[in-house]
């Protein structure tokens, strides 16, 4: 990552000022999306006209980029009365696409491969939606047009294209499931924001929807989050919200929703940034959402929290709250504060004001190419994350299930009749009940062997865990003692390498002095996080701010298992970097703790 994202960290410690107050009927303004500027430019997505927009009379006729033989997005011209054969090989295209959306597809009707936008008239057009459905009931999936709109280039005769959204829950799976981590200054209304959408009610204007997230008593007293959260919100295969308005317990909405959104509320005080980091990098979420409340602007910790969102290259969308207390000067000059942010070297980022459903959608679908989401509704944010795809394909997916079982500890609890509870992400394999693994490392880098009884995704039974999915794991009569945050359960066929010691080339982001041998830092790679020192800085006796150098840290506490090529952000103070893992100094091979060879 270019050193210049140092300038979105600021040298400031980033204190939020004011105090938590009252809180607003939340109505999310603005949300920005972001893509890279070289990007979009080489692809030409952000000039190419969506058709979305209502297009003026033009001797050119308008396109999309051309069709991906990848990816989920499916051009047809037409399809008006298929032969047999050709209705199968639809059937088997559709699959075909659905597979690599990971449960969702998008067709584009009246649109020829090379995305040049025809359009239909509307006898052909309704002859091909109805095509679509037979295809979708075929398959078992369900369908929702998104959307319709005229194409004109200098013809009499009015032609139409639509876009459809294909839906089908893969087999293995019991709801589609993105992660998306919210982040923002402390008083932005995060857990307000949350509360409103997951419990399908406005606030009261004194947070009282916010008092459901929160975990701890002082959290309800201060009206601010100090640990992390989670709540969840569905979406049924009409793309109808389903929360906790209608259903009374999470596994109503688990067995209603055909997509899950779970959201990660994180911290926004600076005092809790350490928190905030760790939800970052230990939750792997797919997306981050930064609120930003439009009566304060950029404000805190908003800066910070858009670099490390940024350096960890999790995808970021920008919702702007409290609209309805500011005026309409108020709101714009806050959009036009985020855009001078997100234009700036550091970020080289193109922001696209979104104020329409249609705008939403096609924000939400080429994610991935283009910027994201504006408006001032809450139904906005709920049509974005309705269509909001996941941007790891089915191939990805595979190839991690292949692979060993690695999880992840996030969270430790002991819960009464059930005994140990470990909460955190599998990172690759799968994972079942039943299953013997062996966690570590410890102190003295052992390993322990335990069985997995019970898992639950979203407060609600799963017998089977896939690689990416979040999950508590319940280990029955194991000593909670021996488990600490950081550690990894694998497979007892696995070799992991367990470390003092490892090298990272690194970028320097802010320093108030200089960067040098004996130098203390807190390191966070995935979910370890551990204060480490600087051992040798190798071809330089000191690093200053925006300066590059391969470091070479030791764990000051005990070994943990790394993995080359893993992201490494480190802090201290004001002192932030960001980095990659290089090479490993193991120390000798993993061993099980000595009264289980007794065991065995």
């Amino acid at each position: 990552m270019d050193a210049r994202a140092s300038e979105l960290f600021g040298s400031g410690n980033g204190h939020g000022s004011g105090s938590q107050g009252v809180a607003s009927n939340v109505k999310p303004g603005s949300g920005f999306g972001v893509a890279p500027k070289k990007a979009c430019v080489k692809n030409k997505k952000i000039a190419t006209p969506r058709f979305i927009r209502n297009f003026k009379p033009s001797n050119n006729i308008p396109y999309l980029p051309p069709e991906a033989e990848e990816g989920n997005i499916e051009y047809k011209l037409k399809l008006v009365n298929p032969t047999q054969y050709r209705f199968e090989h639809l059937a088997t295209q559709m699959k075909w696409r659905l597979q690599e959306g990971r449960g969702e597809a998008v067709y584009q009707i009246g649109v020829e491969d090379n995305g040049m936008l025809v359009g239909l008239s509307e006898e052909d057009l309704r002859t091909s939606l109805r095509t679509l459905h037979m295809l979708a009931e075929k398959v078992g999936a369900d369908i929702t047009v998104l959307r319709e709109s005229e194409v004109d280039y200098d013809s009499d005769v009015s032609r139409k294209i639509a876009e459809v959204l294909i839906r089908k829950v893969p087999d293995d799976q019991q709801f589609l499931d993105l992660r998306v981590a919210v982040l923002g200054n402390v008083d932005s209304g995060k857990s307000t924001l949350l509360g409103v959408l997951t419990q399908g009610e406005l606030d009261n204007g004194r947070g009282r929807t916010r008092l459901n997230l929160f975990r701890h008593l002082h959290e309800i007293q201060t009206g601010r989050t100090s640990s992390i959260s989670f709540e969840i919100l569905g979406f049924n295969t009409a793309g109808e919200v389903v929360n906790y308005s209608e259903s009374r317990t999470a596994e109503e909405i688990c067995e209603r929703a055909s997509k899950m959104i779970t959201f990660i509320d994180l911290a926004g005080h600076h005092k809790y940034l350490k928190t905030t980091i760790f939800g970052l990098t230990s939750y792997c979420p797919d997306f981050a959402m930064l609120v930003v409340s439009a009566n304060t602007g950029i404000a805190g910790t908003t800066r910070e929290h858009l670099g490390l969102a940024m350096a960890l290259k999790v995808p970021i969308f920008i919702v702007i709250s409290k609209v309805d207390l500011c005026t309409r000067a108020t709101v714009e000059r806050t959009v036009r504060q985020l855009e001078r942010v997100l234009k700036q070297p550091g970020c080289n980022k193109v922001p696209m004001v979104v104020s329409s459903t249609d705008d939403a959608v096609a924000a939400a679908q080429q994610f991935a190419q283009s910027p994201t989401v504006s408006g001032e509704s809450l139904d906005l944010l709920k049509v974005f994350f309705n269509i909001i795809p996941p941007l790891s394909n089915s191939k990805e997916q595979e190839e991690l299930m292949q692979q060993l079982t690695e999880f992840q500890v996030d969270e430790i609890y002991t819960v009464p009749e059930v005994g140990t509870v470990v909460g955190g992400t599998l990172y690759s394999g799968i994972c079942r009940e039943g299953d013997d693994l062996v966690v570590g490392p410890t102190d003295s880098g052992q390993f322990h062997k335990l069985t997995i009884g019970s898992i639950q995704r979203n407060r609600s039974g799963c017998r089977v865990l896939r690689a990416g999915q979040a999950a508590t794991l319940a280990l029955g009569n194991f000593d909670r003692s021996l488990l600490r945050k950081g550690m990894v359960m694998v497979s007892p066929e696995m070799d992991p390498t367990i470390c003092w010691m490892f090298e990272a080339e690194i970028v320097l982001l802010f320093h108030a002095k200089t960067f040098h041998k004996g130098f203390q830092v807190t390191v966070h790679i995935g979910n370890v996080r551990q204060t480490a020192t600087v051992e040798a800085v190798y071809g330089k006796e000191e690093l200053r701010t925006g300066e590059k150098a391969v470091v070479l840290f030791k764990f000051i506490k005990h070994p943990e298992y790394l993995k080359v090529g893993a992201k490494v952000l480190f802090r201290e103070g004001v002192t932030k970097g960001i980095g990659q893992v290089t090479k490993l100094q193991p120390i000798a091979q993993y061993r099980l703790s000595q009264s289980q060879y007794d065991d065995a």
